[in-house]
């Protein structure tokens, strides 16, 4: 691609992510000092190779997937944070009272609102949080709080309403075991250790111990799923407000996607991606009709993905920009 041909595509994917109008000739002739045959000329070419695409009810083109991958990979500069988006973001990471994964959710409702587009944060647990504590609340009519705590500061809850032949003595009485013998145990092998040590223990000082044990299994069955995994969208009503998403049948389409969560755990990054990465179209593997662009990080323990989902026609300058400023500061040492 020569110089001409470049600036000319950089100037139709700009004008086309603004103005949703497919772009002639004429707008050009003055930017790029030439002619409106040579311009035409050389969108053919561009059309020809596979870069534009002739909108059908206009005599003006659009960029194709490959004109905006070739955009993204050679024409385009990442924009630069405003002084207000910075301060907005700032205040979050260093609000030391929040942990990091409601610090991300925050992050990514910003996102949204800063961009107009969806965002997702699928984020994970590393493997090595360990039980640090298990704690019992006593509620009205039998009802009890079961309350788990590891090491990292992650903490998970679950209710439960006791049989009336299970006193909430007997549920203290076995918390207080796991946290003798449990404290320090990785969260994914207290329950192979709740079967095999405490379990026995429990027959013999318990006598409807098969209750209270199920109890303390199914708690720490459902924590170590959500401490492993946590899925956190904001902004799918952005996507709607798109001039793609006119047709009732394809907001219907979209909207039945983001409640897949196959198709949401495939935006998860990939084994040895960095930075961030831009997929478009075919590349995402969650819709052929959107580009996402996604960063990792990994910080205290935890790691996952931030993805931003948008039309293809996607503010792409200040999308990377800020991922890449997130990407910075997320994966920054303390």
């Amino acid at each position: 691609m020569n110089n001409r041909q470049a600036n000319i595509l950089k100037h139709i994917v700009e004008t086309y992510i603004k103005t949703v109008k497919p772009v002639g000739s004429k707008s050009l002739c003055k930017r790029l000092k030439c002619s409106s045959a040579t311009i035409r000329n050389e969108m053919a070419k561009l059309e020809e190779a596979g870069f534009l695409e002739k909108n059908h009810i206009s005599s003006g083109r659009v960029p194709s997937e490959k004109g905006y991958k070739y955009y993204v990979e050679h024409l385009m500069k990442p924009k630069e944070l405003t002084g207000e988006d910075v301060l907005k973001l700032q205040t979050i990471f260093n609000n030391r009272e929040l942990q990091l994964s409601e610090a991300i959710n925050r992050c990514v409702e910003i996102i949204s609102e800063m961009t107009n587009y969806t965002s997702i944060v699928l984020g994970k647990k590393s493997n090595d949080n360990t039980l640090q504590q298990v704690s019992i609340i006593p509620l009205a009519n039998q009802e009890i709080v079961a309350l788990v705590c590891t090491d990292k500061g992650i903490v998970q809850n679950k209710k439960f309403i006791l049989p009336k032949s299970i006193s909430v003595d007997e549920i203290v009485k076995t918390c207080a075991i796991i946290n003798k013998m449990l404290f320090g145990t990785p969260i994914l092998r207290v329950s192979e250790r709740l079967e095999y040590e405490i379990k026995p223990i429990l027959a013999e000082k318990i006598a409807q111990y098969e209750t209270v044990y199920n109890i303390f299994s199914q708690t720490f069955h459902d924590f170590a799923t959500k401490v492993h995994d946590n899925v956190h969208m904001s902004g799918k009503k952005y996507l709607l407000d798109a001039p793609e998403y006119s047709d009732i049948s394809q907001v219907k389409d979209i909207l039945s996607k983001f409640d897949d969560q196959d198709l949401i755990n495939k935006i998860e990054a990939r084994d040895g991606e960095k930075g961030v990465n831009v997929y478009i179209g075919d590349e995402n593997k969650f819709d052929p009709n959107v580009t996402v662009i996604k960063t990792t990080y990994h910080r205290n323990g935890e790691d996952g993905t931030i993805a931003i989902i948008g039309p293809k026609r996607m503010e792409y300058a200040k999308v990377i920009g800020l991922l890449s400023y997130i990407n910075e500061q997320l994966n920054k040492e303390d």
